[in-house]
């Protein structure tokens, strides 16, 4: 059988948003790379995500009961994942509903967001229901420039991972992702990291 591989994929966005001078002062630690900067947190000076009303008939109760917690404590996400010990994207992604809570997830986001570990135990049971929040193609403009994305490139991303990996596709379980803020002399850039591991097709 052919090996497997692992594969990693960057995307850049530039930021079109104008950050306020007095933003500067709030900006947290980064990471510096030549001329580019990676941000290790969030900017103090734009508000944490809140959970938009119109997703909650698609949404299962423990989105609500996370999102208004995370709202009570105005927490990014960021700050929650330190605390629980996950990625930010892994994160928000339990708190749509789109993946599963550990035991352990369960006791420290019980921790971090004071809600009863027994109401999260029994809101997080069962398996996640993925793929119910977006219609497809989506409408939300950022998450459209996503679906865009693809529309773009799609086939180019195929030719070049089929001349690199041979016949397969990029796993979507073996799987992970990030979002890093990158800055340079030209503005502010979104960095969104996808690494699946290479899934060759089966001979038979």
């Amino acid at each position: 059988m052919a090996p497997l591989h692992r594969l990693a994929l960057s995307t850049r966005f530039a930021s079109r948003a104008i950050v306020p001078v007095s933003s500067a002062l709030l900006r947290p630690s980064v990471a510096c790379t030549g001329s580019r900067h990676f941000h290790s947190t969030r900017m103090a000076s734009h508000p944490i995500a809140t959970l938009d009303e119109s997703l909650v008939p698609r949404l299962p109760l423990s989105s609500l009961t996370l999102f208004e917690a995370k709202k009570q404590k105005n927490l990014s996400f960021e700050a929650i994942a330190k605390e629980v010990g996950r990625d930010e994207v892994a994160i928000a992604a339990l708190f749509y509903g789109q993946a599963q809570a550990s035991p352990e997830d369960i006791k420290k986001l019980s921790h971090v967001l004071d809600i009863p570990a027994e109401t999260l135990g029994s809101q997080l049971s069962g398996f996640p229901d993925r793929g119910r929040t977006i219609d497809m193609p989506p409408k939300e403009p950022l998450i459209y420039r996503l679906y865009e994305i693809v529309q773009n490139y799609g086939y180019a991303y195929k030719a070049v991972l089929n001349e690199k990996f041979g016949d397969g596709i990029m796993s979507a379980i073996s799987f992970s992702t990030k979002v890093e803020k990158e800055t340079d002399e030209k503005g502010d850039w979104a960095v969104i990291t996808l690494r699946g591991k290479w899934l060759p097709y089966s001979r038979f």
